[in-house]
């Protein structure tokens, strides 16, 4: 009998969050994964914004999962981001304490000056989305691989994102024949990263599919959540047009 893969995102995602980003072609992916691990201690490294890390904070709020995020960044920038100032921190702070107070940290300082905070073998999501060249993913993955623990999750951002010195499509290759991974193709792509160790029995549906399957259903995730996109970015598109409509007919009944 033929499974039906139908998780929370497809149901009832609404994103409260939304900002310019790449991320935007993986916000479902990111809400189930988070609705599916039940993570008690999920870590994000570099927030700028805040899409990705609101969506995994909107779905342990959602999906009632008791456990702890935090958000590692300086709020200042880089190269590849350009410098910004106070206003983006003001922001995501405020969407923070307005939503997630209570679970959510944001811990403004450098990733390797996070990493005394976290024990060994602790962190169930880990997502790597900080500076892009190919050292600086590499060594973020070396620092803090030791923090995730056994069969816990890996996130790596722009896998697929061959621009300017972007690494991280580089040092993904690299590591792929020596883990358990998973890649989203679509947008600037996703990689999916399981740490060896932990017990599988109790595996949810989506590392199921994600890592215990052939070819024919891994391109049939990846369509998925192509699809499960592109049905997001539909939606918003209608309520914005929804939106427009109903203040047009306010105005004309002003008049």
């Amino acid at each position: 009998m033929t499974l039906v893969y139908m998780p929370p995102s497809i149901r009832h995602f609404e994103p409260l969050h939304m900002v310019f980003s790449t991320w935007v072609d993986h916000l479902p992916f990111g809400y189930d994964l988070v609705a599916a691990l039940r993570p008690r201690l999920l870590v994000e490294l570099g927030t700028h914004k805040g899409l990705s890390y609101f969506t995994f904070c909107q779905a342990m709020k959602e999906q009632e999962i008791d456990g702890l995020c935090y958000a590692v960044d300086t709020f200042e920038g880089d190269s590849h981001t350009d410098k910004y100032d106070e206003s983006v921190f003001t922001m995501v702070n405020n969407h923070n304490r307005q939503h997630y107070h209570g679970f959510s940290y944001l811990m403004r300082m450098f990733f390797n000056d996070a990493l005394r905070h976290f024990s060994e073998d602790s962190i169930d999501l880990l997502h790597i989305d900080g500076f892009h060249t190919y050292e600086a993913v590499s060594e973020d993955f070396a620092n803090w691989y030791p923090k995730v623990k056994p069969g816990g999750i890996i996130l790596f951002h722009d896998v697929q994102a061959r621009l300017q010195d972007f690494g991280a499509w580089k040092f993904w290759e690299e590591i792929r024949g020596h883990h358990e991974t998973f890649t989203f193709n679509h947008g600037f792509g996703l990689g999916v990263l399981r740490k060896l160790g932990g017990d599988r029995s109790a595996d949810p549906e989506v590392l199921k599919l994600l890592f215990g399957n052939g070819e024919e259903e891994a391109a049939s995730l990846r369509a998925f959540y192509v699809h499960a996109s592109k049905h997001l970015e539909n939606m918003r598109k209608l309520k914005r047009l929804q939106g427009q409509a109903q203040g047009q007919g306010q105005a004309k009944a002003a008049s």
